[in-house]
This record gives structure tokens, sequence and C-alpha cells, in this order.
């Protein structure tokens, strides 16, 4: 049972958890923050010791050496969030559902690692609905703002329509293969009319999960209105998770087919890139702004993707956790002043240089980043992005990526120029974080700095990546 390790955890934990909130009296819940933080801390590091690898349930389940590092990277990810949650879950209003708020995002991410290693689609698609459904509660979190429930009424609904086109699409591969297990279905696939359409079906739903354009609209709306921190989960680890496995599905499933899969995603990735980064300039909410930020940056992986080889695989694995570091500093530094002050407008970031310092260099430091700025890990993970592509000779598709990333450095800047530049007659006070958020923020800086000049993370990445492609 250790090759199921990092579920079985997360469930102990869970089931910890619960029973800590049980007994806790309704004054002290707060209490139950440090011991989820250790737990996961702890789960974390257990991830990174080698176990065993293999398949159980007769193929329903397995894991890899790649496998493993991707529900590492989810774990990092989930443990950042919960450091950066501190500050929020300590608010008046929420300090009745600090409990239910760890349960809830640990249910999801046992759902995203079963999802991952799941052998056949059957398994997928339990994975995907236990990952998915609690998100429409976290995105409700905030139950007594209308934004907040409005969100999670939006996620719901649109996550049904795009589960039921998935399932549908699953329905036809079983249909006209016989069987839901992947190698079975990558021996019998051909280009049969049914199998290219249910294809279709299947990347439209996943199309969904990733944000990807023209299946995006409901990203915006979800993220303004759910809790920041959500915010951060759905656009990080949950995106996260879901390219791991359409990765891994388009690789090993629809292999045969992969010239006509290729197309579609030469294209949905321009668009993505462009539409993306061409809405993000016009945002003002911080969170709209991020979450454009995020969907520009699905255009991105899908370069990786396309590339088809295990350069491509290293490149995709290597991009989304420096994406996690990135983007969760951004996040972290927007969660705090909209925990301590209420402001999510990027005009109220006019002069935060001067009243806050430290959270401004974080922030600066996570757009560069983002925007794939030398030195930092960003540019490293955008460059074998490109790389990977430009060695199936798509050299026009990384001229339009280099293009976009022009255009995201742009509207990267307007951020810091608001900070740094701007000045501001009623500019964010001082306030002083709590260490918690310091240590959440640290831990993202050190993965910029470090992952940028670290070769052997990216050779150590390309190594495993034998062992899946």
């Amino acid at each position: 049972m250790l090759i199921m390790r990092h579920e079985l955890l997360l469930v102990a934990i869970t089931v910890i958890l619960l029973l800590v909130e049980i007994f806790l009296p309704q004054d002290k819940k707060h209490k139950i923050i440090l011991p989820a933080i250790l737990l996961m801390a702890l789960v974390t590091i257990i991830g990174f010791i080698p176990g065993p690898t293999g398949v159980l349930f007769g193929g329903m389940y397995g894991t890899s050496p790649l496998i493993l590092l991707m529900k590492n990277i989810l774990n990092i990810g989930v443990l950042i969030i919960f450091t950066q949650s501190v500050s929020w879950l300590k608010l008046e209003e929420q300090k009745e559902k600090i409990g239910e708020y760890f349960v809830i995002l640990l249910s999801t991410l046992i759902g995203m690692d079963y999802m991952i290693s799941s052998g056949d689609f059957l398994m997928f698609y339990l994975g995907l609905e236990l990952a998915t459904i609690p998100l429409a509660t976290l995105a409700a979190f905030e139950r007594f703002k209308e934004k907040s429930a409005e969100a999670g009424v939006k996620l719901i609904f649109t996550s049904a329509l795009s589960s039921g086109i998935l399932l549908y699409g699953l329905s036809m591969i079983y249909g006209t293969t016989g069987t839901v297990y992947f190698p079975e279905v990558s021996a019998a696939y051909a280009s049969a009319p049914l199998q290219i359409l249910a294809f279709i079906f299947f990347f439209a739903g996943m199309a969904f999960k990733i944000s990807l354009v023209p299946f995006h609209l409901w990203a915006a709306d979800v993220y303004e209105g759910a809790p920041i921190n959500v915010t951060s989960y759905l656009s990080v680890i949950s995106k996260g998770a879901a390219v791991f496995i359409f990765m891994i599905i388009l690789y090993t499933v629809f292999n045969k087919i992969a010239l006509m899969w290729r197309d579609v995603i030469y294209v949905i990735s321009i668009l993505t890139m462009t539409l993306g980064n061409l809405f993000a300039m016009r945002q003002r909410n911080i969170k709209r702004f991020l979450a454009f930020s995020s969907i520009a940056q699905a255009g991105f992986i899908l370069l990786g993707i396309i590339g088809q080889s295990q350069l491509g695989m290293t490149t995709v694995v290597y991009f989304v956790l420096v994406y996690i570091f990135s983007n969760l500093g951004a996040f972290g530094v927007a969660a705090i002043i909209s925990s301590k002050t209420g402001k999510e407008s990027i005009d109220d970031y006019d002069g935060l240089y001067r009243t806050n310092p430290m959270l401004s260099l974080t922030m600066m430091l996570a757009l560069f980043s983002l925007a794939g700025i030398p030195p930092v890990a960003g540019f490293f993970g955008k460059f074998f992005l490109f790389t990977a592509a430009a060695k199936q000779g798509m050299y026009i598709l990384v001229f339009i990526a280099v293009l976009n990333t022009i255009i995201s450095l742009y509207y990267y800047l307007l951020v810091v120029k608001a900070m740094f530049l701007n000045q501001s007659d009623r500019p964010i006070t001082y306030f002083k974080s709590d260490v918690y958020t310091k240590l959440g923020l640290a831990m993202c800086i050190a993965g910029i700095i470090i992952i940028g000049f670290a070769s052997p993370v990216y050779e150590f990445i390309l190594k495993l990546s034998y062992g899946l492609y």
C-alpha cells in the first residue's frame, strides 16, 4: 500500500483534522491552524522520500517516479496556500469555518492525486469529480458575500456542463474500443470519425478545467468572486493537476492521432496566449488581472505539450513548478493586502513601496518571473517551453509566443509601476504580516530564485521523464 502513500497520508491528516475540529471549543477553532500546516509539511517531506512504484487494482491506479514528483509539486503549492490563508482565516467572519477550509482543500487534493495516478478513464473521472465538486464549496466559502455565492453557483454549473461533455466523450471512447484502460484504449484507437468526435468532447472538457480559450469565460468571474486564497488554489493547484493528467493522456492514450491534436493545440495555444494577454491589460481588479494572466500562462504551457517528447514533458513539469512559486508569490501579496485592508484594485497599489517595501519587492519578483524576465526562474521556464516547440519545427508558434511575452511584460510592469513610481494621497498604510504569511512568501521567493539557477532541478525532471514517456 506504500504505492498509494500520498493519498493515504492525505486521507489520514484529513481525518485527524476532522477529529480536532469536532473536539475544539467554538472559541478555540483557530488552534487547528498550526496542526494543519505541520501535518501538511510532514506529508510534503515524506512525499520526497523514495518509495515503491507500480500499479494497483488491476491497472486502475499506478505511479512512477515522475508521477510522484507531480504530486510532490502539488503538495508544495498546497502547503504555501495553507500558510498564506492564515491571516484571512483569522478574520472574525471566518473563525467558525477554519477546520472546514482545510478539510475541503485536502479533499480536492486527494481527488487530484487519484486523477494523476489513474490508469483508466473510470479512475480518472472519479478523481476529477472528487477534485472539482469541493472547489465550488470553496468558491462560495464567504457565503455572506453575494459575489462569493455567485462564484460558487457559476463554478458548479459550468463544472457540471464540462463534466457532462467530458463523460459523453469517454462513453464514446468506451463504445468504440470496448475498454477504459489507457494501454488498451491506445492500442485500439484509430482515426474513425466517432473516435475523433470522442476526442473532441474529451478535449473540450479538459480545456474547461485548464481554462483554455474559448472555454475560459467562467474563470474571471469565479476568480474575482471567490476568496483570494481559493482563487490562488484554482489558478495554480487545480490547473497544474489538470495539465499533468491532460499531458499524460495525450501522450499515452491519444498518441496515434497526435497529428490531429497537435493542430488543435497549435490554434488553441495562440488564442489562449493572445486573448488572455489582451484582456489582462484591461483589468483593474487584481484578482481578475491574475485570472487572465493565468489564462495566458496556460497558453504558454501548451507549447511544451505540443512538443510531444521527453523534452516537452520535462518542460511542462518544470514550468508548472516555477508557475506555482511565481503565481502564489503574487497571490500571496494580494491576499495579505486584501485581508488587512480589503483593497483589491491595482490603483490601490499606488505608492505601496513607500509604505510596505518588502511586499512590493516580493510582488515585483513574482511578476518578473511570470513575465519571464531573466534571471528569475520564469525566464528559464518559458525558454524551455519555447525550445520544446522549436524542436518540432514550430517556429511561427514560438514567434507568436515571444510576441505575447512582450505584451505580458507591459501589463505586469503596470503593476510594478504603480507600486514603485506612482504617487498616492492615500497609500496602503504600513502593516505587519504574521509569521505564517512571511513563511509562505519566503518559500515563493526561494523557489523563484533558486530554481532559476539550479540546473539539477531541470535535469532531475528530465531523468524522471524517461520512466513515463
